[in-house]
């Protein structure tokens, strides 16, 4: 059986002006050389970063933050239509509480969204940017080519609307069998990683971690509009899905910044969730024949999410940042918890140069 907390980390609250947010803190061994910050994905909370934080070498310091509606931290209302800015305003209102300037950020998933929405409004405080499987600088779904070009103003099949109401419910219910295709437990096991067996010795606290989540209108996973477009609903204004769809979010514009911090981007070659072919890509599942009356190529076709993630940050680097991407195979949405040793490796060579 798993205990919520490894031993050398600690746990604190740290109360804002926008919010109280549970903090993880591996501190370092003497006066911090560098302070990392880790941001979880959707559906999760800073515990999955556990392995990692204390992983690192000891003169750093580390800080795994609970957005909003996650973990320890408060549930509060996520107004989609600031894309992921209520979280990332979240982050930056808790590092500013505790008297930090600068710091390497390290987000996955959607966690890398708002990490990189963080470089766009504070970019002078960001010494170095990681993104584990990060979602598509252009959000997710809705869009086509390299450029991320909207498919159609209805943003149709994304958002809120999308999300499994079973999946949801037993989220809400705190389910952790195994016993269906939508339970929290499977969903790790078919979804964050390609093979569980690698991460089962943890399984029960990234069970734990995924059932913090809060579930409503408000937070996961938002609310839904009817749509003219296939398959017919789009994304509202309220909640965790809403705020990575193509109307609000859009975080290319790091190719613009005049300071351009080194970014490491670390993905798995097996991610079934952020891919150019992606199991939770509506347009995807259309096209496999999951989902009927798919319209076809020319009017819904899968988002190419890698295709766009590396095409921004080769125009980032082109406009005189730099990136390194690094892949896994065998790997599939968590890259620090299947192949950690490897992980480490490329994050500590990172935020030491």
């Amino acid at each position: 059986m798993t205990t919520t907390t490894f031993e050398g980390i600690t746990t604190r609250t740290v109360t804002t002006s926008r919010l109280t947010a549970n903090v993880l803190e591996r501190a370092a061994s003497g006066d911090a050389e560098s302070t990392v910050v880790f941001v979880h994905g959707n559906v999760s909370s800073s515990l999955f970063w556990q392995p990692t934080m204390v992983a690192l070498p000891p003169q750093v310091r580390a800080l795994a933050i609970d957005l909003r509606g996650f973990g320890g931290s408060d549930v509060l209302p996520v107004d989609a239509t600031r894309g992921v800015r209520d979280f990332s305003d979240d982050v930056a209102s808790v590092l500013r509480e505790l008297g930090i300037e600068r710091a390497h950020l390290v987000g996955w998933s959607m966690g890398g969204g708002v990490v990189l929405q963080y470089l766009l409004d504070n970019a002078g405080s960001v010494a170095s940017v990681t993104l584990v499987s990060p979602v598509s600088p252009y959000g997710f779904g809705g869009t086509a080519g390299a450029d991320g070009r909207l498919l159609n103003e209805e943003c149709s099949g994304t958002g809120g609307g999308g999300a499994n109401p079973d999946f949801v419910a037993r989220l809400d219910a705190k389910d952790v069998s195994d016993e269906a295709p939508t339970s929290p437990r499977t969903v790790y096991r078919t979804g964050y990683v390609k093979n569980p067996d690698v991460t089962a010795d943890l399984e029960d606290l990234w069970v734990e971690s995924m059932l913090t989540t809060a579930t409503g209108v408000d937070n996961y996973p938002g609310d839904g509009s009817a749509a003219t477009n296939w398959p017919g609903f789009g994304p509202g204004t309220h909640g965790v899905l809403n705020t990575m769809v193509p109307r609000y979010f859009d975080v290319s514009g790091i190719v613009d910044l005049e300071s351009k911090p080194s970014v490491l981007w670390v993905h798995g070659l097996d991610d079934v969730i952020v891919s150019d072919t992606s199991l939770f890509d509506l347009n995807y599942l259309g096209q496999l024949g999951v989902i009927p009356g798919w319209p076809g190529v020319e009017v819904a076709p899968p988002q190419p999410m890698v295709l766009q993630t590396r095409a921004v940050l080769d125009r980032y680097q082109d406009q005189g940042g730099s990136y390194r991407e690094v892949t896994f195979d065998e790997c599939g949405h968590s890259a620090h918890l299947e192949r950690p040793d490897e992980f480490m490796t490329a994050l500590v060579a990172h935020i030491g140069s």
